[in-house]
């Protein structure tokens, strides 16, 4: 099936078909796509390769086609239909053409109805769910992993402030004095400033990494 000399022309009543208003976003470019790129009553045999190098030329398009035809079934843009073994689709809303132009190689799809209890796309229904299933298994493997290392990470030991603070006493008596020594209580009242700052500056930092942690939680670290 070639439409490469077949003129087309999508109209502002085609784009508010219910079956296209319906579709996600994400989806309308393939519509339109299959607009272009379907005969004559709006049918295809489904080749999800060959109608991805048709819509994206160039892309690696064939598992977002897959996706995107399935979302396009569920609108109500298309349907899917077998006959001798063969898949098809068929839009619901073919675009209007030169009536010489309106004819399809394709078999007629059967009665509406009965056309969702064929299998979509070759099976596309089983091979999407099974691609969301093993992107949710390896996400939640990866979520288990990055769980259990932070469960058992190993931290170095932090080092005790009174090691970096000031000696409590004054040069002649760096450890403190029993006696009364004017240098040695500037000295303590100077080291026991430094260590409340320091102690204060460690909680801030806990508290503010603790509201990093709160203001990222639920996002995926992946």
């Amino acid at each position: 099936m070639s439409t490469k000399n077949v003129q087309r022309k999508i109209s502002a009543e085609d784009l508010q078909f219910a079956g296209y208003l319906r579709a996600p976003m994400a989806a309308k470019p393939t519509a339109i796509g299959l607009w272009l790129h379907t005969d004559g009553l709006g049918r295809r045999e489904v080749v999800p390769e060959l109608l991805a190098a048709a819509i994206y030329p160039g892309e690696a398009a064939t598992d977002l086609v897959l996706e995107h035809l399935l979302m396009l079934d569920e609108s109500g843009f298309l349907e899917f239909y077998k006959a001798d073994g063969i898949e098809y689709l068929a839009l619901r809303r073919p675009l209007k053409l030169d009536a010489r132009l309106a004819w399809s190689n394709c078999p007629d799809p059967p009665v509406r109805e009965s056309s969702r209890t064929f299998a979509a796309v070759g099976g596309a229904r089983e091979r999407a769910g099974a691609r969301v299933r093993a992107e949710q298994s390896e996400r939640a493997g990866r979520w288990a992993t990055w769980a259990d290392e932070q469960e058992h990470r190993t931290r170095p030991p932090e080092r005790p402030l009174l090691l970096d603070a000031p000696p409590i006493g004054c040069p002649d008596h760096p450890h403190g004095a029993f006696r009364d020594c004017g240098p040695c209580g500037t000295a303590r009242r100077r080291h026991d400033r430094w260590v409340r700052e320091a102690r204060y500056g460690e909680q801030l930092t806990d508290y503010e990494q603790s509201q990093e942690t709160e203001a990222g939680w639920g996002r995926d670290p992946f």
